[in-house]
């Protein structure tokens, strides 16, 4: 009975259902959706700018959300900063800002507002105000790492060793331009005095130095009265140390006549605003 039992058959398995070869279908959408999000970012990069700024102030972002220090980039060196300008980290007391909504924005899809690291002038504006007031045809636009420049095309040429300007000089049409913009508009305006090589007033009491700072100083006298507020003028003078780059073909008379020159400069942001103070060591 006993042999009878153990002879008996066992009883056979469930055979597994047959499986399919490959990775599970979802693996697949989740690719997609991935390689779709890697596209868009990288057409975002590709639109974006470069700058300094916006990756200093990324990382500002990422330090407040997770704490810590952060990595900062810069072109002189600082403390904590090794001499081969390579980046190192930073003590935490020392934070980068974490950066506005504009930084996310991208141009052309939204109405992008640019910050410049170390100015709040804005080009969009400035040039608006510029052609409101009908000096776009009469300035050069610069942009610098300190902000943005308007330098006026026409001077005020001086004969020399005087403060009497030649008549052919900066229009009344102009001057009357850059009246009107320095009286309603907040810029503020830089007069720039110069003299040729050499030259001395007539009576022979002035040197370079004196000159210009005197022909600085007669348009000065003349825009307060017109009604600029003097804290918005700043008058400097440089003698004949910055000549105009003479022109080969003009003969060395017309050269003179453009180092004996009062130039004027206008921006949004004087000088002497003070700024992130900093410490000295």
């Amino acid at each position: 009975m006993a042999d009878e039992k153990s002879a008996a058959p066992a009883p056979e398995c469930k055979k597994c259902e047959e499986c399919i070869p490959g990775l599970p279908g979802w693996l697949a959408t989740f690719s997609d959706m991935v390689t779709l999000l890697l596209t868009f970012f990288i057409l975002l990069l590709s639109f974006a700018k470069t700058e300094t700024a916006k990756y200093e102030a990324a990382l500002g972002s990422i330090k407040n959300a997770f704490g810590g220090n952060v990595l900062k980039h810069g072109e002189v060196i600082q403390r904590g900063k090794s001499p081969d300008d390579a980046p190192t980290m930073l003590e935490s007391q020392e934070p980068v800002h974490p950066f506005p909504i504009e930084f996310l924005t991208m141009e052309g899809m939204l109405d992008k507002h640019e910050i410049n690291r170390e100015s709040t002038e804005e080009l969009t504006s400035m040039k608006t105000d510029l052609f409101n007031y009908g000096l776009t045809d009469f300035s050069d636009i610069y942009e610098v790492a300190e902000g943005i420049k308007v330098r006026i095309k026409e001077k005020i040429f001086y004969q020399r060793g005087s403060l009497e300007p030649y008549a052919q000089s900066i229009s009344v049409e102009v001057f009357d331009k850059i009246l009107k913009l320095l009286t309603s508009k907040k810029w503020v305006i830089f007069i720039e005095g110069h003299a040729s090589a050499n030259e001395t007033s007539l009576n022979g009491q002035m040197d370079t130095l004196a000159l210009s700072s005197a022909r600085a100083a007669d348009v000065t006298r003349t825009l307060i009265q017109k009604g600029v507020p003097p804290n918005r003028i700043t008058t400097v003078y440089y003698g004949s140390s910055r000549p105009n780059s003479g022109d080969r073909q003009s003969s060395e008379i017309n050269n003179q006549i453009k180092d004996q020159r009062v130039e004027f400069l206008i921006r949004k942001v004087d000088l002497l605003e003070p700024g992130h103070k900093v410490e000295s060591q």
